[in-house]
């Protein structure tokens, strides 16, 4: 009985030692580059996204998606406007949302179907809800859908300022 609590022991300090390593790494992480980067949870490092203007307010139609690219030409993606308020959607309505076209499982380019508000995947039959944020409702993908974080100005421009997560095929959402 002795020697299990003796292990137990052992194992706090080894698992104290690694806590207070990772968390030293990600302070030196986070202040290497001037702070000009912030540093995640993990100890990486946030992308400095472009802001690209992608397109006008009054330039998308309720449930016509809208082709663009972010962050750069080969990230294709689209902006819906729901026609009603959703979690993360922008603009007078709280109802635009901006997603890649790019599924997360394995690269195939994703559809909007209309009636079901989701984009769906023709390669493994994965889908996305829009109107949740992209979470994946179906099918082999294990990660949500990447959605764009979108600002809009006072001329009614909408600008995609970053990424939710991971665009497939990449290490780094921006590439340098």
């Amino acid at each position: 009985m002795r020697r299990c609590r003796l292990m137990v022991e052992v194992g706090r300090r080894q698992f104290l030692r690694g806590t207070v390593g990772t968390a030293t790494a990600a302070a030196a992480a986070a202040t290497v580059g001037g702070g000009a980067r912030a540093a995640t949870p993990r100890g990486g490092v946030v992308p400095d996204y472009p802001r690209i203007r992608l397109a006008n307010v009054r330039d998308l139609v309720v449930d016509e998606p809208l082709e663009v690219t972010y962050p750069d030409a080969d990230a294709p993606g689209v902006l819906l406007k729901l026609g009603r308020r959703v979690p993360g959607g922008v603009g007078p309505d709280g109802d635009i949302v901006g997603f890649t076209t790019v599924c997360p499982h394995k690269g195939y380019p994703l559809h909007y179907v209309r009636e079901e508000r989701t984009l769906d995947c023709p390669g493994h039959f994965s889908r996305f809800d829009v109107e949740a944020g992209g979470q994946q409702v179906w099918g082999h993908a294990t990660m949500n859908l990447p959605q764009y974080e979108l600002r809009v100005d006072e001329k009614g421009d909408i600008w995609a300022v970053g990424l939710d997560e991971l665009l497939y095929g990449r290490v780094s959402n921006v590439l340098g």
